[in-house]
C-alpha cells in the first residue's frame, strides 16, 4: 500500500452513555490525513451489546465515503463491552482497520472482565482476532509519546506510516480526537476534549 499524506480515514468514537440506554451513539470522521476533515457518520450500538462490527460495516458502506482507505477506531470496544472484530470489519469493508489505545491494553484484565457478559466466545474470538498490541513512539510539537494499536488488513509498517500520518495536534490521532468531540458534543451539550 502506497501510504499518501492525504490518505482518506474514518475514525470512530462513541459517545457517552449510561448502561440504562440501551443504544449509544457512535460517530465517525472522515479525514484526508490529519488536517481535511471530509464529513461525518453516524450510527448506534447496542450498549454491551454485539452489533458494533456490523453497524460500523452498514454505516462505512452505505455512505459517500465507502471508497476510504483506512477505519480507525478508538480500541476495539464500544458502549460498554460492545466488542469489533476488527479483522471481520476489515472483510466487510475491504478496508484496513486500525485499533488505537492510548495505553497498552491489560488483556487477562480485560478477559476477566468480559466473563460477566453473554456470548463470552464471540467476544473472546473477536479479542483474539485482534491480534498482537504493537506500540510506535510518536512525537507532534515538541510532545513525544507512545500509541499502541492493533491492525486488520495492513501491514504493520503501513499501519506505523498511517498513525503518524494522522497526527496534527495531539499525540492521538486526529479523526478519533475529532470523532470523539462530535459524539460528546452532540450527547452531552458541550465537547469533551479527551479521546
Amino acid at each position: 500500500m502506497h501510504v499518501k499524506e492525504q490518505i482518506r480515514i474514518i475514525g470512530f468514537d462513541d459517545g457517552p452513555f449510561s448502561r440504562r440506554n440501551k443504544r449509544c451513539l457512535l460517530v465517525g470522521c472522515v479525514f484526508r490525513g490529519s488536517r481535511q476533515i471530509d464529513g461525518v457518520v453516524r450510527t448506534y450500538v447496542e450498549v454491551d451489546g454485539l452489533d458494533a462490527t456490523e453497524r460500523i460495516a452498514g454505516v462505512v458502506r452505505k455512505s459517500k465515503f465507502k471508497d476510504s482507505r483506512v477505519i480507525m477506531l478508538d480500541g476495539i470496544t464500544f458502549a460498554g463491552f460492545n466488542i469489533v472484530n476488527i479483522k471481520e470489519l476489515s472483510k466487510l469493508t475491504g478496508m484496513g482497520v486500525i485499533a488505537i489505545n492510548r495505553k497498552r491494553p491489560n488483556i487477562d484484565e480485560f478477559l476477566k472482565a468480559m466473563k460477566k457478559f453473554p456470548a463470552y466466545k464471540k467476544r473472546l474470538k473477536a479479542v483474539k482476532d485482534a491480534g498482537k498490541i504493537y506500540s510506535i513512539k510518536v512525537s507532534v510539537h515538541n510532545q513525544e509519546g507512545r500509541i499502541y494499536f492493533q491492525k486488520s488488513g495492513l501491514s504493520k509498517k503501513d499501519t506505523e506510516k498511517i498513525i503518524k500520518v494522522s497526527l496534527y495536534t495531539s499525540l492521538f490521532p486526529e479523526p478519533i480526537r475529532v470523532a470523539h468531540l462530535i459524539a460528546t458534543g452532540v450527547v452531552l451539550g458541550e465537547s469533551k476534549s479527551r479521546a
